[in-house]
């Protein structure tokens, strides 16, 4: 579907992205998972063909995206992280001025509308004004612009930014629906959780550079550990650290601690080591590696910074 081979862009001395390369196949919901900056944009940016690289292949089945051709075009969809909406006009009014931008008109445009605002539960609302809605209400909106022509490869660039759990999880349910009826979605976004729902593939990036690339369970298993016994510090757990300390990497904050099991080390170890100096489970927490510990794992920095 998609194919990007070395693709840098810059902006002055910033350098946004950086021999980028990924393929992106037919029918996947991808994920770009990064922080804030980490080119996300850029990217999405270069593939929707509104600007070009400084170098590299960019090309959507076959064709090349700068070229701009109406195949090109109407392939993709685009949901921006900026909000692309008239604010005086209405819901309906929006969706048949898009639609016309993609060549929709008279009993065609009308069916669509009916049917993008039936899937982003807008038809009630359709006659009022679009600065009338709620966050959540412009986000769905937006991307049902980004349907009206039936793209085959949806860009979303963090599409549920501002927005309310219910909506959220309207917006979650309908590209997840998509995708399963064959669509084509890349999402990026800066929540790990959002990529864990919803990717079957995810590449984590950051400084403009694809950092790590596979479905979840390939990421995970970047990691040295397997399983995190986190607890508090307190004199009663102090007595049992000199034991962790054999068992793999022991992170220490000022009131917190957590145990990262390396290697052959076994939970049975670990409890019975904390019997023998006394401590009681219940002080004790297990859980597994996330996204989260995997980007910290790449870039020895939180995901949200």
């Amino acid at each position: 579907m998609l194919r990007i081979e070395q693709v840098t862009k810059r902006y002055g001395e910033l350098v946004a992205l950086a021999g980028v390369s990924l393929e992106i196949r037919a029918g996947e919901f991808f994920g770009l998972l990064g922080p804030n900056g980490a080119g996300k944009s850029t990217l999405m940016s270069l593939v929707s063909g509104l600007r070009r690289p400084d170098s590299g292949v960019l090309e959507l089945a076959g064709r090349p995206i700068a070229a701009r051709t109406a195949e090109t075009v109407a392939a993709i969809g685009l949901v921006p992280q900026s909000l692309a909406l008239y604010e005086d006009l209405s819901a309906d009014e929006n969706l048949r001025v898009f639609g016309r931008l993609h060549g929709l008109a008279g009993a065609a445009l009308a069916r669509r509308v009916d049917e993008c605002l039936d899937a982003v539960q807008l038809r009630d609302r359709r006659r009022d004004k679009v600065k009338t809605y709620s966050g959540g209400m412009r986000r769905r909106l937006n991307l049902a612009a980004s349907l009206l022509h039936r793209p085959k490869l949806l860009l979303c660039d963090e599409p549920t930014v501002g927005v309310d759990p219910q909506s959220r999880n309207a917006i979650f349910d309908l590209l997840q629906q998509l995708n399963r009826e064959g669509l084509t979605v890349i999402y990026s976004t800066h929540y790990m959780e959002e990529a864990t729902r919803l990717c079957t593939r995810i590449g984590i990036i950051d400084h403009g550079r694809i950092l790590a690339l596979g479905a979840l369970g390939e990421l995970l298993g970047r990691l040295p550990y397997a399983e995190v016994v986190s607890f508090p510090r307190t004199p009663e757990t102090a007595r049992v650290l000199p034991a962790f300390r054999g068992f793999g990497e022991l992170v220490e904050t000022d009131d917190q601690a957590a145990l990262r099991l390396a290697g052959q080390a076994r939970l049975s170890q670990v409890f019975a080591a904390a019997e023998a100096a006394g401590v009681p489970d219940r002080v004790f927490q297990l859980k597994r590696p996330s996204l989260e510990d995997v980007f910290l794992h790449l870039t020895g920095k939180s995901l949200r910074e």
